[in-house]
């Protein structure tokens, strides 16, 4: 089985590089199934309705999400309905979504489950013990099992790696918007990778125009951030490879796409 994670999606600069790379992406790597973080698709912050079968209309699976999840209030109106779309799991039982969905590949069955860190992040449910309930109803279904660990510190994410090291395919990082270079298979067969990057904007910082966070670090005065919805963009995202039998990752590519490192057929 082959799964394609592209991170962060960031405005409209970034859902625009998406309907230009995914089928580029999809002839070359073949993926079975594809997902996309969503959760800073609309102006930096959150994804509403439209954006979200925009996703789906250019080949995106599954749309994880994250702290931002309900920063626009138009979630509210279509989560329920929205069943390729997953919030974090261990938001508190009240959240409206689910934070797991299964898609069906071949005879074979992919668990994608969406989970946030909580260091220097919103303080909600432990994501350990979140993960480790999850896990029991999953694993009686499937040993094919995607991650995606929402969170602020490295250190955070390399002990949930090394936690689920073995109980599943994949913990890919998300949130902080640079792509890491820490991409490995660990002892027990589990994918591992601190941050995916983000997608969209290529010339600020995090996707904002740069002008007001460099005064912001200067001054330390609050300032107003703005998303760049034109110019240079990247896309960030991996491909992983998993063995549909034992649910172990078998090999694991970064993919990067900016002016810099232009795609490749």
């Amino acid at each position: 089985m082959r799964i394609m994670f592209i991170g962060d999606v960031v405005g409209s600069l970034g859902r625009e590089t998406i309907t230009t790379y995914l089928p580029k992406l999809k002839k070359k790597y073949h993926p079975q199934v594809t997902i996309v973080n969503g959760e800073n698709a609309a102006g930096g912050r959150g994804i509403t309705e439209k954006i979200y079968k925009k996703f789906l209309q250019d080949g995106v699976d599954v749309v994880t999400l994250g702290n931002h999840t309900w920063d626009n209030r138009d979630i509210f109106n279509f989560i329920a309905d929205a069943k390729k779309m997953i919030r974090p799991v261990n938001f508190p039982k009240e959240t409206p979504g689910v934070g797991c969905v299964y898609v069906k590949v071949n005879a074979s069955e992919l668990a994608v489950i969406n989970l946030q860190a909580r260091t220097f992040m919103t303080a909600i449910d432990d994501p350990f013990t979140a993960i480790d309930q999850l896990l029991e109803q999953v694993h009686k279904k499937t040993t094919n099992v995607f991650v995606d660990f929402h969170g602020e510190t490295t250190s955070e994410k390399q002990a949930m790696g090394w936690y689920l090291d073995g109980r599943v395919s994949a913990v890919i990082g998300t949130h902080t918007h640079v792509q890491t270079n820490d991409a490995r298979i660990l002892p027990k067969g589990t994918a591992y990778l601190s941050d995916v990057g983000m997608t969209g904007p290529y010339d600020g910082v995090l996707g904002m125009k740069k002008e007001a966070v460099i005064e912001k670090f200067i001054t330390a005065l609050p300032r107003r951030f703005e998303v760049i919805e034109t110019g240079r963009s990247i896309l960030s995202g991996c491909v992983i490879d998993i063995d549909d039998l034992t649910g172990k990752a078998r090999h694991i590519e970064l993919i990067q796409i900016s002016e810099d490192r232009p795609f490749l057929e």
